[in-house]
């Protein structure tokens, strides 16, 4: 918990859910701020509209359509080790305003609490984590659970 992080935040849609820009950084930190190291950390959080969601996705999933949240991890493996007082860039989240708000309105949860969902998800990929494998997917969704609990936020996989 002695990383310092900078989240960079970009809204680039009108969505009146989302959140202010101190609570996004809340929530990236909340996820991020559990790694251990003393380093210094970058984050971009980019909120966009369907049609910047739908173009990302195609572009970088192959799926024509808009998704909740996309992840770009800036780590490829082969990153030297900087010095602490260098910011590593941990990549980028995009989360898409009008996904998000209509699952929240579909799955019958507070639309706050989704965003936060959406901000600890995107940051838990940018450090490693997945759900393509069933194990994989229970430890993330575990970690998931801590992080939001923490803040005072419900399980969000329960029906």
């Amino acid at each position: 918990m002695n990383a310092r992080i900078s989240v960079d935040v970009q809204i680039a849609c009108q969505v009146a859910s989302v959140p202010r820009e101190d609570q996004i950084r809340s929530w990236v930190v909340a996820a991020i701020g559990r790694i251990s190291d003393d380093i210094a950390i970058e984050v971009s959080v980019r909120i966009v509209d369907e049609e910047e969601g739908r173009q990302l996705n195609s572009q970088y999933r192959g799926q024509d359509k808009a998704t909740n949240v996309l992840s770009f991890p800036a780590d490829d493996g082969d990153i030297p080790v900087l010095p602490a007082d260098v910011p590593r860039s941990l990549g980028d989240i995009v989360i898409c305003g009008q996904v998000v708000e209509r699952e929240a309105a579909e799955q019958e949860k507070a639309v706050a609490d989704h965003w936060g969902h959406m901000l600890v998800h995107g940051s838990l990929h940018l450090l490693g984590y997945d759900h393509e494998v069933s194990e994989e997917a229970e430890a993330m969704e575990t970690l998931e659970r801590q992080i939001l609990a923490a803040q005072g936020v419900g399980d969000p996989y329960a029906v």
